[in-house]
C-alpha cells in the first residue's frame, strides 16, 4: 500500500446500510488509497468488494459538472432562478400539490432534512417520497404496527452474541458481506447455527447449517406456523407478554386458522417436513436469536404484513432489546434510515411524526415556522409517478437516484416523465435513463466531496466528511435546495451556512416536545459547535438530552451500543407492543399460461443499484459483466433456452433481453433477474420495465419479488465481444451490454444474420460502420467455415479497436487483450499475435474475478489449488489472500475445492 502524504479523512462508506467506516489516505502520485476504518464500530476495518473498489470511483469522468438548462449550460443564477420561477408558476396555476419531490437514500441526512422541510413546510404539500419506498417502507410499517414507532431494537453486537441467526429473503453474503462474516464467524468460533429463508439457492443459504427454499410468497405462512409451535411447545415468555403487550389471542388465532400444523406450513411452503420440524425446534429451544430480513420479505405486496409475522414471533418469546436476541432489519441504502428520520417518506413528518396526529402538524409547523405546511399524507412513489404519467404532477425534482431504471413499470416512468412539464434533477453524474428527461440539470456533489451524516441499520449515526474538492460547479444537495427556497422567497427560514447549521436544527427538532414520548431523539448533539460535528465519533440514537419516561438513557461507548424494549417503553398509546393478526395472502398476480413463471428480482454482489459508480470500476465489473436470467434446466428445455444465449423475457408490463444461466440452484418454475443495468450500460437488459406495479396496501412498497413472466430463445447468428477506446452505437445488434476495464471499455454482444448477406461481406461492413472507420482501415480474420471473424482497427500504431465473433466456436477470453490498449504502441509481436486473442502482454490471464477485494480470478485460484494441493479456504487466503476481507467470495472458493 503507498505511504499517505497526510492523515487520513475518516468517512463512511456510500453502499449498503451497514454504514462501514473507511478511511480515505491521500498517496503521493496524487491517488487515494481507501480502507477500512479499524476503530469504526460497524466494521472494525474491514469492506467489502465494493467499498474496497470505492478509489477507482473517484475519476471525473462522466460527471455532471454544471447546471444545464433546456439542454444549454447556465450559470448557478440562471438555473436556481429559472428552476425556483418554473416552479413557483406550475404551484401558482395549479397548487401545491401539482409539484412532488423524490428523494434517494443516496442523500446525507442534512440534504434530506432540507428537501423535506422546503416541500412539506413551505410549499404546502407531502408529496415528497423517496427510492427508500423501494426497499424499506414495510419494515418501518411494520415496526410502527408493533411498536408504535420505526425503532430497530437490535444491534450488530447481537450478530457476536446469538445462538442461532435466521436470515430471512436476505442474500446477505453478497448484500451485507460485512455482517455476514460476523455471523460467520460467530458460527465458526460459538458454534452458533445460521438458518436462511428464501425462495432461490444464494451463497449465503450455502453457508447455512440449514437451508428453506420456500415457495415465493410463503414467508408469512412459515412464521406463522412457527407463532402456533411456540404456543404450543410452551415457549412464549409470558411475563414479557403480560407486562408489555397486547393482541395475542387474536394473533394466535390467526395464524393457526393459516398454519394449524407444521403439515399445513411444509405443503403450502413447499418445504421437506423434516426441514420445517428442524428449524420450529431450533427456534423454539434457542433464547439467543436474531432473525434478520431484507428485501425478500419488504419487497412484497405483503411485506407489511410478512414483517410482522416475524416481529410476532419475537414478542411472544421476549427475544427483544437482549445480548444476542431481536428482530434486525438490514437496509439497503447508506442513509435509507436518516432518510426517515428527516420525514423523507411521504405518509412522515420530520422527527418520527407523522399526519395522524395534529399535534405533530402543528408541533412542526411551530417549530420550522412553516407558512403552509402540508395537512395530509403524499403520493408514494408509484403512485406519486403515476400521478406524473396522467398529469396530476405537473413538476417533479428528482434527487441522486435513477426511478426510469429502478422504478417498477419503468417504461410508464419513462412516458411520465417524457411529458412532464417541468423535470429537475439533482445528480452527480452525465449521463442516467432518468436525466434523458430533465429539463434542468444541477451538478451536485459526489461522496468524498460533501460533509453530513448518515444512519445505519442499528441506528447508529456516522458522519461522512469530504476529502475531495468539488469539481466544476459541483454543490452538496442541501445548498441547492437552500438556494431554490431563497428563490422562492423562504429565505430566513434557509438560511444555512454549513451542513452543521442543519444538522443542529434536525437535531433540535427531534428532542423538540419529546420528553421520551418519540423514539427518535438526539436532543444531545444539538448544540455541537462546527469542531463537534466535524469530530463526532459514530453514535447510536436516542441519544437525548435528558432520558423520558418511555426509555432509558443510551448506553455510552462505541462498543457497547443500545438496544431498546428489553423492558418494554414500547411508543403505542397503551405502551405495550402490539401483536399484529397475519393471513398469508397469494401473490397479487399469479403465474398462468400467458406468463408461466415467477420473476424474481435483486442484487449481484459487486455491483450496486444502477452502477453509476460501481461501474466505473473495472474490479467490480469482472464478476457479474452482464446481465442475466437464472433459470432451471428442466424450465430451459421447456422454453428452448440455451445457456449463455441471449433469452428474451416478456411481462404484462414490458420486456428484456438478457444471457441465460441455465442452472440447477434456481428453483423450477421461478428465474432471477439482476436489477442493475440500465439503458446506459445495455440494449434492454434492465428488469424494471417487466416488474409490475402491484404495492403493500400498507406500506406502498412495490412487489419486486414476484411478477409473472414469458421467457422465448433469441435467434443469434453471431455471439462474441467488442473492445474500444470510445463508445460505440450497437443499435442494430440484438443484445449487448458494457463495462469497463482500465483503458478501454468492453462489450459483450449478439448479432443476428442480415438476409443475402455473406459472413465476409456482412460482418466487414458491420465492423468498419461501427468503428467508424473504412473497411480498408481494417486487420482481418475470417473462417467461414468455423463462422469466426476477428477484426482489429489500429491507428498510429494504437489499438483503438477489435471485435471477436464466433457462430459456433467458444473465444478467447478478453482480460488479456484488453491490457493492449494501455500501450501507445504495438510492438511487431503484439500486431501479429493480436487476432489470434493470444497476444503477450506479460499478465496471466486471471479468468472471471472470484475475489474481487484482491482480484483473484478463477484461473488462478485453480492453478494455486492445483499447483500448491490446497485443501481449505484458510490454505487459499494465506497464498492469495482470497476470501480474507469481506468473505462473500468464500462459497465460491469452496466450489472451487471441492471440484479440485
Amino acid at each position: 500500500m503507498p505511504k499517505p502524504v497526510r492523515e487520513a479523512v475518516r468517512t463512511t462508506c456510500p453502499y449498503c446500510g451497514v454504514g462501514c467506516g473507511v478511511r480515505a489516505s491521500l498517496n503521493k502520485d496524487e491517488s487515494w488509497t481507501i480502507d477500512g476504518d479499524p476503530d469504526h464500530p460497524s466494521n472494525f476495518g474491514r469492506l467489502c468488494s465494493k467499498g474496497s473498489a470505492l478509489g477507482e470511483t473517484l475519476g471525473l469522468e462522466g460527471r455532471l459538472l454544471y447546471p444545464e438548462v433546456d439542454g444549454e449550460r447556465a450559470s448557478w443564477k440562471t438555473a436556481l432562478e429559472t428552476t425556483a420561477n418554473r416552479l413557483g408558476a406550475i404551484i401558482e396555476r395549479h397548487g401545491p400539490d401539482s409539484v412532488a419531490f423524490y428523494l434517494s437514500g443516496q442523500l446525507l441526512t442534512e440534504d434530506y432534512y432540507v428537501a423535506n422541510k422546503l416541500m412539506k413546510g413551505f410549499i404546502g404539500s407531502a408529496n415528497v417520497d423517496t427510492n427508500s419506498r423501494l426497499c424499506m417502507a414495510s419494515s418501518v410499517a411494520g415496526h410502527k404496527r408493533a411498536f408504535g414507532a420505526d425503532a430497530v431494537p437490535a444491534c450488530y453486537e447481537d450478530l457476536d452474541a446469538a445462538d442461532l441467526v435466521v436470515l430471512v429473503g436476505s442474500n446477505a453474503a453478497w448484500c451485507h458481506p460485512v455482517l455476514f462474516r460476523r455471523m460467520m464467524t460467530n458460527k465458526e468460533t460459538r458454534g452458533a447455527r445460521i438458518v436462511t429463508v428464501d425462495t432461490r439457492a444464494t451463497v449465503t443459504g450455502a453457508a447455512a447449517d440449514l437451508a428453506l427454499t420456500i415457495a415465493p410468497g410463503s414467508d408469512a405462512v412459515l412464521f406463522n406456523g412457527l407463532l402456533v409451535h411456540l404456543a404450543e411447545a410452551g415457549a412464549f415468555d409470558t411475563a414479557f407478554i403480560d407486562s408489555h403487550c397486547e393482541g395475542l389471542e387474536k394473533t394466535v388465532s390467526a395464524a393457526r386458522a393459516d398454519a394449524p400444523t407444521p403439515e399445513t406450513v411444509a405443503r403450502k411452503c413447499r418445504l421437506p417436513i423434516a426441514d420445517v420440524h428442524r428449524f420450529y425446534d431450533l427456534f423454539a429451544r434457542t433464547a439467543r436469536t436474531v432473525t434478520c430480513y431484507s428485501q425478500g420479505v419488504n419487497q412484497s405486496a405483503t411485506g407489511t404484513d410478512k414483517v410482522n409475522a416475524i416481529l410476532n414471533c419475537h414478542l411472544a418469546t421476549g427475544r427483544i432489546g437482549k445480548a444476542g436476541a431481536g428482530p434486525l432489519s438490514l437496509t439497503g441504502q447508506p442513509n435509507a434510515m436518516g432518510g426517515r428520520e428527516v420525514g423523507g417518506l411521504a405518509n412522515q413528518l420530520a422527527a418520527h411524526m407523522g399526519f395522524d396526529d395534529p399535534a405533530d402538524i402543528e408541533r412542526v409547523a411551530w417549530f420550522w415556522h412553516a407558512p403552509r405546511i402540508a395537512g395530509k399524507e403524499g403520493l408514494k412513489a408509484v403512485d406519486l409517478f403515476r400521478a406524473v404519467t396522467d398529469g396530476r404532477i405537473k413538476a417533479v425534482w428528482i434527487m441522486a437516484t435513477n426511478p426510469a431504471v429502478s422504478l417498477p413499470d419503468a417504461s410508464a416512468v419513462k412516458a411520465g416523465l417524457e411529458k412532464c412539464e417541468l423535470v429537475i434533477v439533482s445528480d452527480c453524474v452525465a449521463a442516467t435513463d432518468t436525466l434523458a428527461y430533465a429539463h434542468i440539470k444541477l451538478p451536485a456533489a459526489a461522496w468524498g466531496e460533501k460533509d453530513g451524516s448518515v444512519t445505519n441499520s442499528e441506528r447508529r449515526i456516522s458522519r461522512q466528511r469530504a476529502f475531495l474538492p468539488p469539481p466544476g460547479d459541483a454543490k452538496p444537495d442541501w445548498w441547492i435546495v437552500s438556494q431554490v427556497a431563497k428563490w422562492l422567497g423562504f429565505k430566513n427560514a434557509f438560511d444555512y451556512g454549513s451542513a452543521a447549521d442543519v444538522f443542529r436544527e434536525h437535531a433540535a427538532l427531534s428532542a423538540f416536545e419529546n420528553d421520551g414520548r418519540r423514539a427518535f431523539d438526539i436532543g444531545a448533539l444539538a448544540a455541537l459547535s462546527n469542531a463537534e460535528y466535524d469530530a463526532l465519533a459514530p453514535v447510536q440514537w436516542p441519544a437525548r438530552a435528558a432520558p423520558g419516561p418511555h426509555s432509558p438513557a443510551p448506553e455510552t461507548g462505541a462498543r457497547n451500543p443500545a438496544r431498546l424494549f428489553e423492558t418494554g417503553g414500547f411508543f403505542t398509546p397503551s405502551g405495550r407492543a402490539r401483536f399484529v393478526p397475519v393471513t398469508a395472502c397469494a401473490p397479487v398476480h399469479a403465474v398462468s399460461d400467458a406468463y408461466p413463471l415467477a420473476l424474481n428480482t435483486g442484487r449481484v454482489r459487486d455491483q450496486w443499484h444502477t452502477m453509476t459508480r460501481t461501474g466505473k470500476s473495472p474490479t467490480l465489473s469482472r464478476h457479474c459483466p452482464e446481465p442475466t436470467v437464472a433459470i432451471h434446466p428442466a424450465d430451459a428445455a421447456r422454453f428452448g433456452i440455451e445457456d449463455t444465449a441471449p433469452a428474451r423475457l416478456e411481462t404484462a408490463w414490458g420486456a428484456a433481453v438478457v444471457r441465460a444461466h441455465v442452472t440447477a440452484e434456481q428453483p423450477a418454475g421461478t428465474v432471477f433477474v439482476p436489477i442493475h443495468w440500465s439503458h446506459e450500460t445495455s440494449l434492454s437488459g434492465g428488469v424494471g420495465p417487466l416488474v409490475n406495479p402491484a404495492t403493500d396496501p400498507i406500506s406502498g412498497q412495490p412487489e419486486s419479488k414476484h411478477t409473472p413472466v414469458w421467457i422465448r430463445a433469441v435467434k443469434t447468428a453471431y455471439r462474441g465481444f467488442c473492445l474500444t477506446r470510445a463508445p460505440l452505437d450497437l443499435s442494430a445488434s440484438v443484445y449487448w451490454a458494457v463495462t469497463r476495464e482500465h483503458a478501454c471499455l468492453s462489450y459483450l454482444l449478439a448479432l443476428k444474420s442480415q438476409d443475402g448477406c455473406t459472413l465476409t461481406r456482412c460482418l466487414t461492413r458491420w465492423a468498419s460502420d461501427t468503428f467508424r472507420c473504412a473497411p480498408n482501415d481494417l486487420i482481418e480474420y475470417k473462417d467461414t467455415a468455423l463462422g469466426l471473424y476477428r477484426a482489429a482497427l489500429i491507428t498510429r500504431g494504437r489499438l483503438d479497436a477489435c471485435v471477436f465473433l464466433s457462430a459456433t466456436e467458444a473465444l478467447p477470453t478478453f482480460q488479456g487483450l484488453a491490457a493492449l490498449f494501455g500501450q501507445s504502441a504495438l510492438d511487431a509481436a503484439s500486431r501479429k499475435a493480436l487476432l489470434s486473442g493470444a497476444a503477450d502482454t506479460g499478465q496471466a490471464d486471471p479468468g472471471r474475478i472470484v475475489c474481487s477485494c484482491f482480484a483473484v480470478g478463477v484461473n488462478r485460484l485453480n492453478e494455486a489449488i492445483a499447483r500448491r494441493s490446497l485443501k481449505s479456504t484458510e490454505d487459499v487466503g494465506a497464498l492469495l489472500q482470497a476470501g480474507t476481507n469481506c468473505g462473500s467470495c468464500l462459497p465460491e472458493i469452496r466450489a472451487l475445492l471441492a471440484d479440485a
